[in-house]
C-alpha cells in the first residue's frame, strides 16, 4: 500500500483507501497502511469474535498524539449517512432513539472500519438474530483491572483463581491481555440465560475472589479500594456494555492488541502486552487461543450451573437451576441441525420445535449444503474459510445462496430464503414473487430454515406443519447489497436456467413496523426489470386469497382512493372535489427510482396553486387552502383559460436576476392584496404559472386515472397563449443527466413521478420524489450558543467559518440536523475546546452576545440553500463531523 491513496478490492467490494501514509501511532511511526495490513490479516480470526454483534467505534482520525498531546477520539455508536450500503448493519432501539450498528462480519466491513480509523472495536456479549433482535449472551467475560501499585502478574494470579471456580462449573475460559493494562477473561455460553442472569452470576464471582483472596482482589468499582489489587470488573456482562474484542488495536501510544493468549503463557515471567505486528505473526503460524470461545458460544454444554466454590469458606457462585455442563465442546442430542464442531445452531430451535423430525422429510442438518461448498458447489463452509477467501487477493468470491419454494399448503404461498451467516434466512410470499416494480407483495417473515433446506423438494405429511408439497421454483445465488436485521434487505439474486426468475433481478424487503421477529410484516418490491426470457412456471395471480393481509405500502396507491370526496372516473357530471387539496411528493435520491417508470420535471422555486375554475371565474388556492387570487390577478384572467370548469395543479414562479425561478423575488408578491400595490409590483414582478397536472375536466374527476393518461389530457386541455401560463415539460433523458443540467443551471431539483401514480390529493407520496440539488460546505466550528427551552443545557447553535488567509471568515450559525443525544455528547466536546476570546474576524453583535468561543480545530459539514449576498449559507442544516479533514483544507465550495 504505497502512496496516500489506492483503489483495493475486498472480497466482492471495491473501497478507496485514502491518506495511507499519515502517521496513526507517532512513538512508533505506524500508518494508516500498516493499521490496513494488520486487520486485512487477522480478519480470519477477529471476524468471528465480532460477527452478528452491534459494534461501537472509538476513532483517533488524527492519530494517538503523544503522552504531550494526546490525539482526540471519537467515540461513535450510530452509522452516519456516509456509510456505504453494503456494510451489514443491526438497528437497536434506545430509550431515546433507534441507532444502526455496524455488523463486523466480513473483511470488507473491517477494512472499511480501519480506513476510517476506527482503531478501537468494541462489542457486547450478546449477538442479534437475522430478525434483528437482541439474541441471549453466548459468552461471559472478566475483566481484570489492575490498581495503583499492581500489575500484569497480579492480573494473572487473579486469573487462574477465576479459571479455578469456572472450570468447577464447566466452563475453561481463555485469558486476552487487554492491550492496555489488564486482562480479560472469556468462557462461551450456551445462550439459554439473560445477561441480569450472567451479570449476576459475574458478580456473584467477583465477591467470591474478593472475599478468599482480600489482599488481591476487590469487586468495588471505587478507586480509592483498588491500590495494590485487581479489580474485577463484571459488569461488561451488563447488556448495554461493551468490551474491546479480540484482536482488535488499542489506541494506546503504541499499537498493542487485546491478543488471546495461551494459560502457558500467562505463567511466564515475561508475560507482557503484545503490539500488532507479533500478533500478525502468531496469527500467520495459525496460533489462535480464541477459537475455543467462537466454537462453543451459543452451543450446549457450556453455561455455569450448579453451586461452585474457589476452595475457600466463602465462595459460593451459582446459577439458576436447569442449565448444562458438558465441557467447553458440548455433547450430541438426537436430531437437530449442527455447527462447526457438530454442535447445535439455538437460531434454529424454533424449526425444530415446529417438526417432528421421525416424520418430516424435511432436512435438519447443513451436511449436505457443507458438502457442495467443500467441492465447489453451492453449500455453506466456516467463517474462517470464507473470510481467508474473501480478504485473499485474486480468488474466487464466496457467494451466498438463495432458494425460491413453491408451497402448496392450506394455501398456496411462495418461500423466499436468503443464506445469512449459516442459516436461510425466510420469508412467506402469500401472494408470490412481485413480477413488476409497481406493486410490492407482502412478505411474512417465519422461522430460520437449515442450510439444507435450499434443495428440498418433496410432501410434507398431512398433520405435520406445513404439510402439503414443496418444489424448487429457482434457486442460484445473490449480491447483497444491504442487510439491516430486521428491517431492510437489498440483494441481487441470480437464478438457474430455467427457473422462474428468468435471470437476474434485484428485490428489496422492507419491514412494515407491523409485527417483530416471526410473523413480522415486511414488503418485497422488485427493484429492476427481468434479465433474460422469464421460466415456464411462475407464480399464479391466484396465490392468495381475497382475505388475506392487504400488502399495502408506498408503492400501492394505485389500487387505493385516499382522495377525499373523489367522484368516480367518469365523463359526464359535475365537478365534485370538494375543497381540494394538492398531493405531496417525498424527498429522496436516483436511488429511490429504481424499479418503476419515471416522468420527470424540474423542480420549480416558488409556490404550489391549485387552479380552481367554473363557467365564471378562476381561482388560485395555496397549499394549505388560501386564496391568493387577488395577489396574482395576471393568473385568474378567465379569458386565459378554457371555458369548462377544470381543478389543475402548478407552480407559481418568479424569475430573477440570474434568469432562473428566484424564491426571494417571488416574495415581493407573495403577501400583496390591494389592487394599487399589485398593480405596481407586477410591473417590477411579473410571474408566471408552470402547469404540470390536471385533477379534473368538464365534470371529470381525472385523479384515479394514471400519471401519464393524465399529462396527455393535460396537454390537450390547455394550448399556448399570450397568458403567463404555460405547461412544465417533462424530460427524457436519464435522470443523472437531468440533475446535472439542472445543477449548471442553478435550479432547485428535479421532480420525478411514477408513470402509473395516481393523485392522491392531501397525502405525502413516494410515487412522486422530489430530487433536491443539495449544496454542501465544509466548515470550521469556532463557537456555540446556548439553547433555549428544552435545549436549555445543550448547544443551541453552532457558529461556523471558513478559513480565509490567516483568519476565520464567519458563514453563520447552524442549529437543526441534530438529535436531543448529539447535542448533549456535543456539549462535551465544546466544553473540552473552550477558549477567551472569539476566533472569527467578524461576527455580528445579535450572534457573539451568548456566545461561548472554542478553539477552531474541528471540521462538520453542513447542507444549505445558497449564499446570502452578505456570504452567510442560508437555511444550514448539521450533517455531521468530516474526521478526515484539516481546518486549513477547508474553502468555500465556490471556491473549488
Amino acid at each position: 500500500m504505497a502512496g496516500g491513496r489506492e483503489r483495493v478490492r475486498v472480497g466482492s467490494r471495491e473501497l478507496t483507501l485514502t491518506n495511507l501514509d499519515k502517521v496513526l501511532y507517532p512513538a512508533t511511526g505506524t500508518t494508516k497502511a500498516d493499521v490496513l495490513a494488520y486487520y486485512a490479516a487477522v480478519a480470519p480470526v477477529l471476524i468471528p469474535a465480532a460477527a452478528n454483534r452491534p459494534a461501537t467505534r472509538k476513532r483517533w482520525v488524527h492519530g494517538v498524539g503523544t503522552a504531550e498531546e494526546p490525539g482526540q477520539v471519537f467515540f461513535q455508536k450510530n452509522l452516519d449517512n456516509s456509510t456505504p450500503g453494503w456494510v451489514p448493519r443491526a438497528a437497536i432501539t434506545h430509550k431515546t432513539s433507534t441507532n444502526y450498528y455496524p455488523l463486523v462480519n466480513d473483511p470488507a466491513t473491517l477494512t472499511w472500519l480501519a480506513q476510517i480509523a476506527s482503531l478501537e472495536i468494541h462489542v457486547p456479549q450478546w449477538r442479534v438474530d437475522s430478525h434483528g433482535n437482541a439474541l441471549p449472551p453466548d459468552r461471559i467475560v472478566l475483566d481484570l483491572d489492575p490498581g495503583e501499585g499492581a500489575g500484569l502478574p497480579e492480573c494473572a494470579e487473579v486469573a487462574r483463581l477465576a479459571r479455578a471456580i469456572l472450570k468447577d462449573v464447566g466452563l475453561d475460559p481463555v485469558p486476552v491481555t487487554s492491550g492496555s493494562k489488564g486482562i480479560h477473561l472469556y468462557a462461551g455460553l450456551e445462550g439459554t440465560q439473560t445477561s441480569d442472569q450472567i451479570s449476576d452470576f459475574a458478580h456473584e464471582l467477583a465477591r467470591a475472589l474478593e472475599a478468599d483472596h482480600p489482599g488481591l482482589a476487590v469487586s468495588d468499582m471505587k478507586k480509592t479500594l483498588r491500590t495494590g489489587k485487581v479489580l474485577v470488573d463484571w459488569s461488561q456482562n451488563n447488556a448495554a456494555k461493551t468490551t474491546i474484542v479480540p484482536y482488535s488495536l488499542r489506541g494506546r501510544l503504541t499499537p498493542t492488541v487485546a491478543a488471546p493468549r495461551t494459560w502457558r503463557e500467562l505463567s511466564s515471567a515475561s508475560l507482557r502486552q503484545l503490539d500488532y505486528e507479533e500478533v500478525m505473526r502468531r496469527v500467520a503460524a495459525g496460533k489462535d487461543p480464541f477459537a475455543v470461545v467462537d466454537e462453543s458460544s451459543g452451543h450446549a454444554g457450556a453455561a455455569p450451573h450448579g453451586p461452585a466454590g474457589s476452595g475457600g469458606s466463602h465462595a459460593s457462585v451459582q446459577l439458576s437451576a436447569g442449565t448444562s455442563a458438558a465441557g467447553s465442546h458440548g455433547e450430541e442430542s438426537d436430531g437437530g441441525a449442527r455447527r462447526s464442531g457438530g454442535h447445535e445452531d439455538p437460531r434454529l430451535d424454533r424449526y425444530r420445535s415446529l417438526r417432528d423430525q421421525g416424520e418430516t422429510p424435511e432436512p435438519f442438518t447443513a451436511e449436505k449444503h457443507r458438502g457442495a461448498r467443500s467441492r465447489g458447489e453451492d453449500g455453506d463452509s466456516s467463517r474462517e474459510d470464507r473470510a481467508d477467501q474473501q480478504a485473499g487477493a485474486g480468488e474466487t468470491d464466496v457467494k451466498e445462496v438463495f432458494v425460491i419454494q413453491e408451497h402448496h399448503a392450506s394455501r398456496l404461498h411462495f418461500d423466499f430464503r436468503l443464506e445469512h451467516e449459516g442459516v436461510l434466512v425466510s420469508w412467506a410470499l402469500p401472494k408470490g414473487v412481485p413480477e413488476t416494480g409497481s406493486k410490492n407483495h407482502l412478505a411474512v417473515q417465519t422461522e430460520d430454515h437449515p442450510m439444507d433446506y435450499a434443495e428440498f423438494e418433496g410432501t410434507i405429511p398431512k398433520g405435520q406443519y406445513g404439510a402439503g408439497t414443496v418444489s424448487v421454483w429457482d434457486k442460484g445465488t445473490y449480491e447483497l447489497e444491504k442487510w439491516v436485521n430486521g428491517r431492510e434487505v437489498i440483494a441481487t439474486l441470480t437464478g438457474r436456467e430455467g427457473g422462474g426468475l428468468g435471470g437476474t433481478r434485484k428485490f428489496a424487503l422492507i419491514h412494515t413496523g407491523q409485527g417483530q421477529g416471526e410473523q413480522s410484516q415486511w414488503l418485497i418490491h422488485l427493484m429492476d426489470k427481468p434479465h433474460g426470457v422469464r421460466g415456464k412456471r411462475s407464480a399464479p395471480p391466484s396465490a392468495a386469497q381475497d382475505d388475506e393481509p392487504h400488502d399495502g405500502g408506498p408503492h400501492d396507491e394505485a389500487t387505493q382512493d385516499h382522495a377525499p370526496h373523489a367522484a368516480s372516473a367518469g365523463s359526464g357530471g359535475s365537478t365534485v372535489i370538494e375543497d381540494p387539496v394538492p398531493m405531496l411528493a417525498t424527498a429522496g435520491t436516483p436511488a429511490d427510482l429504481h424499479g418503476s417508470d419515471w416522468l420527470f420535471e424540474l423542480k420549480w422555486d416558488g409556490i404550489r396553486a391549485l387552479v380552481v375554475a367554473d363557467s365564471g371565474k378562476v381561482r388560485l388556492l395555496s397549499r394549505n387552502g388560501n386564496d391568493m387570487s387577488a395577489s396574482y390577478p395576471e393568473l385568474t384572467d378567465r379569458s386565459c383559460w378554457p371555458p369548462q370548469d377544470f381543478i389543475a395543479d402548478g407552480e407559481i414562479i418568479a424569475v430573477g436576476p440570474a434568469g432562473r425561478p428566484d424564491f426571494g423575488v417571488l416574495q415581493g408578491r407573495m403577501k400583496l392584496t390591494k389592487p394599487g400595490d399589485v398593480r405596481r409590483a407586477r410591473a417590477a414582478i411579473p410571474v408566471r404559472l408552470m402547469l404540470f397536472d390536471l385533477l379534473a375536466d368538464a365534470g371529470r374527476d381525472l385523479r384515479r386515472l394514471p400519471l401519464k393518461e393524465r399529462r396527455e389530457l393535460l396537454a390537450d386541455f390547455y394550448s399556448p397563449s399570450d397568458c403567463p401560463v404555460e405547461l412544465s415539460e417533462t424530460l427524457d433523458d436519464r435522470v443523472e443527466h437531468i440533475l446535472d443540467s439542472a445543477r449548471e443551471l442553478g435550479l432547485e431539483g428535479v421532480m420525478a413521478k411514477r408513470t402509473d401514480s395516481r393523485y392522491v390529493s392531501g397525502q405525502r407520496s413516494r410515487s412522486w420524489i422530489k430530487l433536491k440539488i443539495e449544496q454542501t460546505q465544509e466548515v470550521v466550528v469556532g463557537g456555540w450558543r446556548p439553547g433555549k427551552g428544552e435545549r436549555a443545557d445543550t448547544v443551541g447553535s453552532l457558529l461556523l467559518g471558513i478559513p480565509d488567509g490567516k483568519t476565520l471568515r464567519y458563514v453563520g450559525r447552524v442549529g437543526s440536523g441534530f438529535s436531543m443525544r448529539e447535542l448533549k455528547e456535543l456539549r462535551q466536546t465544546m466544553d473540552g475546546l473552550a477558549r477567551k476570546t472569539s476566533p472569527f474576524d467578524d461576527v455580528p453583535a445579535a450572534d457573539a452576545a451568548d456566545a461561548h468561543w472554542v478553539s477552531p480545530a474541528l471540521v462538520g459539514e453542513v447542507t444549505f440553500g445558497e449564499w446570502t449576498g452578505s456570504g452567510k449559507l442560508r437555511h444550514p442544516v448539521w450533517r455531521g463531523w468530516r474526521l478526515d479533514k484539516e481546518p486549513e483544507d477547508v474553502v468555500a465550495e465556490s471556491q473549488r
